[in-house]
């Protein structure tokens, strides 16, 4: 649900926070030696990735395709005899070899290709190698491990107490005392409807002797007509709502309809894979209505041009990559702009890939949506049935409507 999206983010912190939120082994820093991802990819990616990198018109050494440092299988390759990298022996690797040289003619990075390795930075490429030259995928792109609720002898109200009160017995602290119920009713308040309560709020809360006062509360505000506006905010952002419409003469946009039908979703409590679908393609689902068609919004909000002379198939394009780049942003919580003009390094999502997505986006007409406030259809019905009434009386008075029009149109022809 997205009410429950959003407490899924809270436990993830928390469980940060903690120091319990396990990740597989690879994805961590070794205590014991040098990291791939901390120590090693920094490195590679600042002295020695613009020649021997993903870019193959730049890419030098290590015979015909050059040498690649950027994939564990090019590092480690057979390149005649020998291997820039050799997992568990950095007497019989090259890359030690070259970091290690005092021959200008041999030493990487060479005397006019940047910054020399510090000795500490050498001895961190040695220990990594001599421990096997792991490599571990950024953190981010390791799916996390539920970690094991810590067993407390304190008692605790739910599993996100356990994990702070471990770290705090292992940091050797203690809990400060609870908020009084008048600063408890405050951070609620801002936190899920970003408005202080009101006095009379805040004294039957404090009054209120019952155990699951603090629970009721919180459905109180949950139930506020604020709660749905307030986390909207962050959505529309993502959603670029605030933003104005075009480039030169830079109007403004109207698109209210899309921020309250995300109102509403919060308000419902949507679920999470619902409100995504809706965005993405409500239109195109069986039955759409006016509230799954207002929904794909979402992805009206690129910038246009109205300026005379604009070429509109560049715009129209400009959009698209708006569309790829929000979209991967939004949903993946991952910048892939850079693959808009290159496969980066390091990053999983190639070139190729980006392209493959804006085909898919690009293969789609999105249009203007009309919306009208409830009044609005209101009154639209009223006229809708007014004018039928009047063609209804029309066509009674007139019997012979058809055969009229059908000899008016031949006259005419």
């Amino acid at each position: 649900m997205v009410r429950s999206f959003l407490c899924l983010r809270v436990l993830f912190i928390a469980f940060l926070a903690a120091g319990q939120l396990r990740v597989p082994r690879m994805a961590l820093a070794d205590p014991t030696g040098p990291s791939f991802a901390a120590d090693i990819k920094p490195l590679l990616s600042n002295r020695c990735l613009r020649c021997h990198g993903p870019d193959e018109s730049s890419r030098q050494g290590g015979g015909d395709g050059g040498l690649r440092l950027d994939t564990y299988a090019g590092a480690t390759a057979d390149l005649g005899g020998h291997a820039a990298i050799v997992p568990g022996d950095p007497d019989s690797s090259v890359l030690i070899a070259r970091i290690t040289s005092t021959d200008p003619d041999t030493v990487m990075p060479p005397p006019d290709g940047g910054e020399r390795l510090s000795p500490a930075q050498i001895e961190a490429f040695r220990a990594w190698v001599a421990g096997g030259a792991k490599v571990e995928r950024h953190w981010s792109y390791v799916p996390p491990v539920r970690p094991e609720v810590p067993v407390i002898a304190a008692a605790v109200r739910n599993p996100i107490d356990a994990f702070v009160l471990a770290r705090l017995h292992r940091e050797g602290l203690t809990l400060q005392p609870e908020a009084d119920r008048a600063v408890l009713a405050r951070r609620l308040a801002l936190d899920l409807v970003g408005l202080p309560p009101t006095p009379e709020e805040v004294d039957a809360f404090v009054a209120d002797p019952a155990p699951d006062a603090y629970e009721r509360y919180v459905d109180r505000l949950l139930a506020h007509d604020g709660y749905g506006e307030h986390q909207a905010r962050q959505w529309l952002d993502l959603a670029r709502y605030a933003d104005s419409a075009g480039y030169a003469d830079d109007p403004p946009r109207s698109i209210w309809g899309f921020r309250d039908w995300v109102i509403r979703a919060f308000d419902a409590n949507m679920p999470f894979d619902r409100f995504t679908t809706l965005q993405l393609a409500g239109d195109l689902l069986p039955g759409a209505g006016p509230d799954e068609r207002m929904a794909t919004a979402f992805h009206r909000n690129t910038m246009t041009n109205t300026e005379g002379g604009t070429i509109d198939e560049e715009f129209r394009n400009v959009a698209v990559i708006d569309r790829v780049n929000t979209t991967f942003g939004t949903w993946m919580g991952t910048t892939i702009a850079c693959a808009q003009c290159h496969s980066h390094k390091y990053d999983p999502i190639s070139q190729d890939e980006y392209y493959r997505m804006f085909a898919f986006l690009n293969d789609s007409h999105e249009a203007n949506i009309e919306v009208f406030t409830p009044e609005e259809n209101r009154k639209r019905r009223a006229i809708e049935l007014a004018t039928l009434a009047i063609e209804d009386s029309l066509k009674a008075r007139t019997p012979d409507w058809r055969e009229q029009l059908a000899r008016w149109e031949q006259a005419a022809s």
